[in-house]
């Protein structure tokens, strides 16, 4: 038995662990990495880009916090997925984990989920040919093995990681055929009544330096309207519109992005209560101010929580950890560390309404003609969730049972947003009356052998008690 379960080792998590540990609480990290620091600072310890420069100051500022939480006396169990949070009793939860083809059950009196964020689905034609791929996916590629691509490359979408992965790539000898940016120009109107908020952020110098950085070294295509991932057995070409008119590249590798949404597959299957976000488009999680969520000891920080960076992510793991601290009756109350991690991401949220306003993705791609691939797992097109939508289905569940859109490995994670918006436009109905796909454990893919192993041992503690 636990005090706390963290699901996540990245800046929540290391942080909501190092904070619990100094309050006396016994702590376990659980991370499918092989090393701490998620996704923003994957790798950071271990990394085989030796030039500093290419993944830049930010990247490199994690290490600190690594380090802080190796030293911190916490457990960290690497490589390892958690597929079930279930309560036990009033005081306790059972927590399923699967590592190396084997999986056991945790009891932990309280459990954080910081999981992150997720690269938001961007259907387009074509984009299951080989050589379409994310944009996180090359970033961590680069960060874990210094992998760059070879042959013609393509970044298309909008988000700020999209041109943090230029000038990185850039900075690494990458040469980068064309940049198209599919942020819509009429974003600009909605953006600016947030902008005084923004030029006072830590966000706008750092901003604007990228910009200027990656204008300088890359072929920038802005007012992109519309893509296309085009070849017969792998991707050859990339046609784009700008202005009304069609052209083409010629692309070994396409990468795409249009922002990030909280992961919420293991939080709604623990049935937590999550609402839809209209300015972010996305469902999360109903939180008080020190993560709590609707099912008491469970709490959830960092971008799992809503989407603000590694730096707010940091500092809400810090009041996630006093939350739990207090649910434990470890602290009689919350004191002045409160206040002060409360005015501190305050601080690093400022500015955050500007980029959320800005790089709003386009509903052109986010809700794709009937002809693209949206559930890529069962190859279920967007035309079909449309069909299922008029004929009455309500909701993405009710659509599973006739298309299995979200019975695939991948459980929703990559089709889930796009499928609510989908029936939404169809029915002219709210997202937050559409719902999201009823998760049910497991939330991640399990081998009978593996869920065999877990009812095996916990039976056998059973027989033991």
């Amino acid at each position: 038995m636990r005090d706390l379960v963290v699901v996540g080792a990245g800046s929540a998590g290391m942080s909501a662990a190092i904070a619990s540990r100094r309050m006396g609480l016994s702590v376990i990290i659980v991370d499918e990495n092989a090393t701490l620091g998620g996704q923003v600072y994957r790798s950071v310890g271990a990394s085989p880009v030796r030039n500093p420069a290419i993944l830049g100051r930010d990247y490199w500022a994690g290490k600190a916090l690594v380090d802080a939480a190796i030293s911190a006396d916490i457990e960290h169990l690497n490589s390892a997925a958690v597929w079930m949070i279930e309560r036990e009793d009033d005081a306790s939860f059972s927590v399923g984990v699967s590592q190396a083809g084997q999986s056991r059950m945790m009891n932990a009196r309280a459990v954080l989920i910081a999981t992150g964020a997720l690269e938001r689905p961007f259907p387009i034609q074509g984009w299951t040919l080989p050589g379409v791929m994310t944009a996180g996916a090359g970033q961590s590629l680069l960060k874990t093995s210094g992998l760059v691509p070879d042959g013609p490359l393509v970044l298309a979408g909008t988000g700020p990681l999209l041109y943090l992965l230029a000038a990185q790539y850039s900075r690494a000898g990458v040469s980068i055929d064309a940049l198209l940016d599919t942020t819509p120009r009429s974003n600009w109107r909605v953006a600016m009544k947030h902008l005084p908020a923004f030029l006072f952020s830590p966000y706008c110098h750092k901003g604007l330096r990228l910009l200027m950085e990656v204008e300088r070294a890359t072929r920038l295509v802005r007012g992109v309207t519309a893509l296309r991932a085009l070849g017969d057995t792998a991707l050859q070409e990339v046609a784009f519109v700008q202005r009304g008119r069609e052209r083409r590249i010629a692309a070994q590798t396409l990468m795409l992005h249009q922002g990030v949404v909280p992961q919420v597959n293991l939080s709604m299957a623990a049935g937590c209560e999550h609402r839809w976000d209209d300015a972010r488009l996305a469902f999360e999680p109903v939180l008080s101010d020190l993560g709590a969520t609707s099912v008491p000891g469970i709490f959830i920080a960092g971008d799992s929580a809503g989407i603000g960076g590694a730096v707010a992510a940091e500092i809400s793991g810090g009041l996630a950890a006093l939350g739990v601290a207090l649910h434990l009756r470890r602290i009689a109350e919350v004191d002045g560390r409160a206040v002060a991690h409360r005015r501190e991401l305050a601080e690093a949220l400022r500015g955050r309404r500007f980029l959320d306003a800005l790089y709003r993705p386009a509903p052109s791609f986010r809700l794709p003609s009937d002809d693209v691939i949206i559930c890529r797992c069962e190859e279920i097109t967007a035309g079909a969730v449309r069909q299922v939508a008029l004929a009455g289905a309500p909701g993405p569940n009710q659509a599973k049972t006739f298309l299995r859109a979200g019975m695939g490995l991948c459980q929703g994670r990559l089709c889930g947003v796009t499928v609510t918006e989908i029936m939404s436009e169809a029915t002219r109905r709210v997202p937050s009356d559409i719902g999201h796909y009823r998760l049910r454990n497991p939330v991640k893919p399990l081998t009978l052998g593996e869920l065999a192993s877990a009812c095996t041992k916990r039976s056998k503690a059973l027989r033991l008690d």
